[in-house]
């Protein structure tokens, strides 16, 4: 029996064992054109195995880096692409630069910063102004999401004079957040004792169509299986008085 543990290392897993050990008697062929042949053949069942490859442009240059990565570099075969070298493939990014900056107002984000220093440094009054009461819209949406209750437009305007030095003053009186907390209860339509409501069926007194089709049930019940004594109906009572009758002429 043979064990993984005397088996080659398995260099790329998402192929499997049986096309590694293909790739492995490939490096034996000593014919170089049968063993041109050989890898396209290995080339097309990898594509078969793995076909989320083929959404990538040029995949087959990918399944050639592969093949060769699976015979450790040591190939030797006419490729339509260029061999690849462990320092291409096995090259470690370069380090993203992350931004070292801290924030002063860290509550309010990034964004709103930058637009705090795109309106301080605009020469235009208009659009000054503009960018001073969005920011001010905004620093009480975002007051209104983290507490759940109103905020004076004094505190909005006090605040984001401290935060840019004097230099942008917010207009109260401009947009209001609502808050909705006396909602009317919610009245289930039809639910009075003369509706269609198949909850009403007992109730008391149910009057219209659905009391008149109960009593009309009723009665028809009774006339016809119960054995009305008024009537004579043809119930159990009368066949019980037909027996007696009969049996006491027998006697």
């Amino acid at each position: 029996m043979e064990y993984n543990t005397s088996r080659s290392q398995l260099l790329m897993p998402e192929y499997g064992r049986n096309v590694q050990k293909m790739i492995e008697f490939l490096a034996t062929i000593e014919d170089r054109e049968k063993r041109l042949r050989n890898a396209e053949v290995i080339i097309e069942l990898m594509g078969t195995l793995n076909p989320h490859l083929k959404q990538i442009e040029d995949y087959k240059h990918k399944l050639w880096d592969h093949l060769y990565q699976m015979t450790g570099f040591n190939l030797e075969v006419d490729s339509p692409y260029p061999p690849p070298t462990p320092e291409v493939v096995f090259k470690k990014p370069e380090v993203l630069p992350y931004p070292k900056k801290t924030l002063a107002h860290k509550h309010l984000g990034k964004n709103l910063e930058e637009l705090l220093e795109l309106a301080m440094a605009s020469a235009d009054p208009e659009k000054k102004q503009g960018l001073t009461q969005a920011v001010g819209y905004y620093m009480k949406l975002a007051y209104g999401n983290w507490h759940k209750e109103p905020v004076h437009d004094d505190m909005i305007k006090n605040e984001l004079k401290e935060i840019s030095h004097g230099t942008l003053q917010y207009e109260t009186g401009g947009y209001k957040i609502q808050y909705d907390t006396n909602r009317p209860a919610f009245k289930q339509k039809n639910s009075g004792p003369n509706s269609n409501n198949p909850n009403n069926r007992n109730f008391k007194g149910a009057s219209g169509n659905s009391a008149n089709q109960r009593q009309n049930n009723f009665r028809d019940n009774n006339s016809a299986g119960g054995g009305n004594a008024a009537s004579g109906g043809s119930g159990y009572n009368q066949k019980f008085k037909n027996k007696y009758k009969n049996k006491n002429k027998q006697q």
